[in-house]
């Protein structure tokens, strides 16, 4: 039944293609074609080859697609029965202008440029029938270059600008490490001296070595966030069970004394029996040192942070929550880009490179998870990491 169908249907769909010409030219281009199957996934042509072949399509859909790039193709359109393709390697030495690939099982009608000769010979108003479909149909790809050029023209200016602004945060962010190194080296360095010529001794002589101790743990901390991030991004940890609770009780042992330093109170609540993740004990606790690195540091004195622990289905719930500054809805879209950070709120000045949040976010990617914020300016914000369970 299938091949009877195939076998008419050439008859219907030639006229639709070429308007105007008459049955027995229509049987005259049916005998000097062939018809032929093709299985999906079949390429019939080639972009930048030299091929010869009319195909009109009786059954199936094809796909044309068009190299951007040594690696990217982009869709241009697809075809099903009823459409054409191929008519230029009738007139034109020229290679194919796309790629033709069927995305079904197909059935085509296939005149090469030897069989399209001996139809012109006896049936001159097939030439002309074709000359003014493939007029228009060149009008037509016209229209559709100059569009595909539009597009390239857009994503080229779109990449430009997103290289201009990487180039931009990239000097932004040597000259604020140069400033947050600069900065603790001087006073490290001027106290170290101060020391080598005996300036100091006794009760102040204690003070000094601690603001130095203090100056390079801030210079060693800044080198390894720098580091950390540049290998996360090269090497995939491998998971194993990891005990948030544990984490969070060496996050809050770890930065109780610069809590304390800035009269802001740590406080772990929630559920401590919560079960393990699946994750990286190292990178885990990074990304939540970060998170409470930025709370204590946008808090105000006489505050509190709190890292809250709780399940929540699959997955483990980790929060930190402040009551700082907040975060304006202005700047919140980039808070997790690397590089961003705040200068300065109401008078009051904030050091960091803005990498600490970038961290928090490359590992939760890692972890399959998901990393949300939640701010309102001048009451606080609360961070949350959902993970999870081993």
């Amino acid at each position: 039944m299938r091949t009877m169908t195939t076998i008419r249907a050439p008859a219907k769909i030639i006229p639709r293609a070429f308007p105007g010409i008459k049955s027995e030219e229509v049987q005259e281009i049916i005998v000097n074609s062939r018809i032929k199957t093709y299985p999906p996934g079949t390429v019939v042509c080639r972009e930048n080859e030299l091929e010869y072949v009319f195909y009109m399509i009786l059954e199936g859909d094809f796909e044309v697609t068009k190299l951007v790039s040594h690696s990217e193709s982009r869709l241009l359109t697809s075809l099903t029965a009823g459409d054409y393709f191929g008519e230029m390697a009738l007139i034109h030495n020229a290679p194919r202008a796309a790629t033709v690939k069927s995305k079904t099982n197909v059935v085509v009608l296939e005149l090469d440029k030897e069989g399209f000769n001996r139809v012109l010979k006896r049936s001159p108003s097939v030439a002309m029938a074709m000359v003014r479909e493939i007029s228009s149909r060149l009008s037509h790809n016209d229209d559709m270059a100059i569009e595909d050029l539009r597009l390239r023209a857009f994503e080229l200016a779109d990449a430009y600008q997103r290289l201009a602004e990487q180039d931009l945060a990239r000097r932004e962010f040597l000259t604020t490490v140069a400033h947050e190194l600069r900065t603790p080296l001087v006073v490290a360095g001027g106290y170290l001296q101060a020391l080598q010529k005996k300036m100091v001794s006794g009760a102040e002589l204690d003070s000094k070595v601690d603001i130095i101790a203090r100056n390079i743990d801030q210079i060693t901390a800044l080198v390894n966030d720098i580091l950390f991030l540049q290998e996360i991004e090269l090497v995939l940890p491998e998971f194993q069970p990891v005990n948030m609770v544990a984490i969070a009780e060496e996050v809050i042992k770890k930065y109780e004394g610069r809590a304390l330093a800035r009269q802001i109170t740590l406080k772990l609540k929630g559920d401590r029996s919560v079960s393990e993740v699946r994750g990286d004990p190292r990178s885990l606790e990074r990304a939540l040192i970060a998170l409470v690195d930025n709370a204590v540091k946008f808090s105000a004195p006489n505050k509190s942070v709190e890292i809250r622990l709780m399940s929540q289905g699959e997955r483990v719930i980790v929060s930190v929550e402040d009551q700082g500054i907040g975060i304006s809805p202005e700047i919140r879209p980039r808070i997790f880009d690397r590089f961003f950070h705040l200068d300065s709120y109401d008078g009051d000045l904030y050091g960091g490179i803005g990498i600490g949040l970038s961290i928090t976010r490359q590992v939760i990617q890692q972890h399959k998870g998901i990393l949300d914020v939640e701010s309102e300016p001048g009451v606080g914000s609360i961070f949350t990491m959902s993970l999870l369970k081993w």
